[in-house]
C-alpha cells in the first residue's frame, strides 16, 4: 500500500525546526506587549464573500489562487488567503470598532494555491498586526516602528530595507489608475504577457512587475505622487517626518502598490537581498475603507502582515539564532539499572518543582545507549543516578565531560548554582 504523504505545499513543521519558530514567535509577542497590543485569534474558514469584497474580484488571490468549496449546505467557504479580512469580520461582528480604538495582531495558517516555491508555499504561516479607529500618521509610524524594532530584537536590522509609498485615496488612486491605462494601453504590445492580462483587471500591479522591458516602459509612465490629493500628501510628509526624527531609515518607492484592493494612503515593505527573488518578509498600509466596505461604518486603519517561513529562512541564512534556542532540554536524566527507574520518575518531578523551567527528558525503555540519546536531543547536562553505599548519588556530565559526583539530595541545589 502506497503511504500517504503530505499535500504539495504544505508541509511539516518538524521538532528540530520548532525552536526556531518559538524564538521567532516568542520575539514577537514580547515586543507587541510592549507596544500593547492585544491577541485575536480568527477561524481558518470563512464566507468566500468575505475575500471577494475584501481583496477583490480581479485580484489573483481570488480569481486563482483560494482553496474554496461548498459545504453541505451548498454554502460557499475559502480557507482564508489573509488576515486582515477576517479581523475586521471579527471586529465588526463582535462589536469592538466602532468609536473605539483597537490595537490587535493575530498569528496562524493562511492558504493560497500557487506555485510552491523556497520561503513561499500553500500553506504559509503569517503574524499580523491591525490597529483600528486611529486616522493621523502617527499610528502609521508607530506600526513601522514596532516592526522596526522586532528586527532589531531578532538580529536582522541591518539586512531589510524599509520601502515607502503613498497611494493617496480612493477617487486619487482612481483618477491615476485612469492615466496608467491609457498611457499603457498606447504600449500594450510591448508589456510582458501577465502585464497585459493585468490591463484590464488590476493595471496598479504592472508597477509591481519584475519584467525587465516593462519596467523601462514604465519610466515614462504618470506618476502616482503627481495624483495624490492634498490630504494624503500632508498624511505621508508627517509620517516621513517621524520616522526621521526616530531614525528610521527608509526608501521612496514610487511603484510600490501592494497586491490587495483595499490599501489607500501608506503602503510599505521591509524588504531584504538576502533571500533572492522572494525578498519581501513584511508588508502593509492603510486601508481607511475596508470596515465600511464589510458593511460597517467608515473606521480608519492601518496594519501589516510578515510571513514567518521567510523570516525564519532570513535568520537561518544569517544564522542570528542564538544556540541555546535551538537546544530543547537542559537536562537528560538516566538511571544505572532498571531497579532505580521508579525513583528517576519522582526525582524528575522534584526537579520541575524546584527550578521552575528546567527542561528534563527522561530517559525511559531500557537503558541501551544512554549516552547516544543524551547526544541526540541536544541537552547540555546529562545525570546518571546510580547507587553507592545505600544511597543515591548523580554523576554529572556536562557537554560530554564529567563533571561532579553529588548525593541526590543536594542535585537541585547544584543545577539552581549552574543556572545562575
Amino acid at each position: 500500500m502506497a503511504k500517504i504523504k503530505a499535500i504539495r505545499g504544505m508541509n511539516d513543521i518538524l521538532p528540530d525546526q520548532t525552536p526556531v519558530w518559538h524564538f521567532l514567535e516568542n520575539s514577537v509577542k514580547s515586543v507587541l506587549g510592549a507596544y500593547g497590543y492585544s491577541e485575536i485569534r480568527m477561524p481558518i474558514v470563512e464566507q468566500t464573500d468575505l475575500f471577494k469584497r475584501s481583496i477583490g474580484e480581479v485580484t489573483d488571490i481570488v480569481e486563482k489562487e483560494m482553496y474554496t468549496f461548498e459545504d453541505r449546505n451548498g454554502e460557499s467557504l475559502t480557507l482564508r488567503p489573509e488576515g486582515t479580512a477576517s479581523c475586521v469580520r471579527a471586529g465588526e461582528e463582535h462589536g469592538l470598532l466602532f468609536n473605539q480604538t483597537q490595537r490587535l495582531w493575530y498569528q496562524g495558517p493562511m492558504f493560497r494555491y500557487e506555485k510552491p516555491q523556497k520561503g513561499r508555499y500553500r500553506q504559509f504561516h503569517q503574524i499580523g498586526v491591525e490597529t483600528f479607529g486611529m486616522a493621523a500618521a502617527d499610528i502609521d509610524a508607530e506600526v513601522i516602528m514596532l516592526s522596526a524594532r522586532l528586527w532589531k530584537q531578532l538580529g536582522i536590522i541591518d539586512s531589510v530595507t524599509l520601502q515607502l509609498n503613498s497611494l493617496g485615496s480612493n477617487e486619487a488612486r482612481a483618477d491615476y489608475k485612469a492615466a496608467l491605462v491609457d498611457y499603457l494601453l498606447a504600449r500594450k504590445d510591448q508589456l510582458d504577457e501577465d502585464s497585459q492580462r493585468r490591463l484590464s483587471s488590476n493595471p496598479l500591479r504592472i508597477l509591481d512587475s519584475k519584467d525587465p522591458q516593462t519596467q523601462l516602459l514604465l519610466d515614462g509612465a504618470p506618476s502616482l505622487s503627481d495624483y495624490l490629493d492634498e490630504e494624503s500628501r500632508e498624511h505621508f510628509a508627517e509620517l516621513c517626518a517621524m520616522l526621521d526624527q526616530a531614525g528610521i531609515a527608509y526608501e521612496l518607492n514610487p511603484r510600490l502598490v501592494r497586491g490587495l484592493d483595499y490599501y489607500c494612503k501608506t503602503v510599505f515593505e521591509w524588504v531584504t537581498d538576502k533571500l533572492g527573488a522572494q525578498g519581501t518578509v513584511c508588508a502593509g498600509g492603510r486601508y481607511d475603507g475596508l470596515v465600511k466596505q464589510l458593511g460597517g461604518r467608515p473606521t480608519p486603519a492601518v496594519g501589516f502582515a510578515m510571513g514567518v517561513e521567510r523570516l525564519i529562512l532570513l535568520l537561518e541564512t544569517l544564522a542570528v539564532v542564538p544556540e541555546a534556542v535551538k537546544q530543547p532540554f537542559d537536562l537528560y536524566l538516566a538511571a544505572e539499572h532498571k531497579g532505580l527507574q521508579p525513583q528517576l520518575i519522582v526525582l524528575a518531578e522534584q526537579l520541575r518543582d524546584e527550578i521552575p523551567g528546567l527542561r528534563i527528558r527522561v530517559h525511559c525503555s531500557g537503558l541501551k545507549n544512554i549516552s547516544s540519546k543524551a547526544r541526540q536531543v541536544g541537552a547540555p547536562w546529562v545525570v546518571l543516578v546510580r547507587e553507592e553505599n545505600g544511597s543515591l548519588v548523580a554523576n554529572l556530565w556536562y557537554n560530554s565531560e564529567p563533571t561532579y559526583d553529588v548525593q541526590v539530595n543536594n542535585l537541585s541545589s547544584l543545577l539552581q548554582q549552574q543556572q545562575a
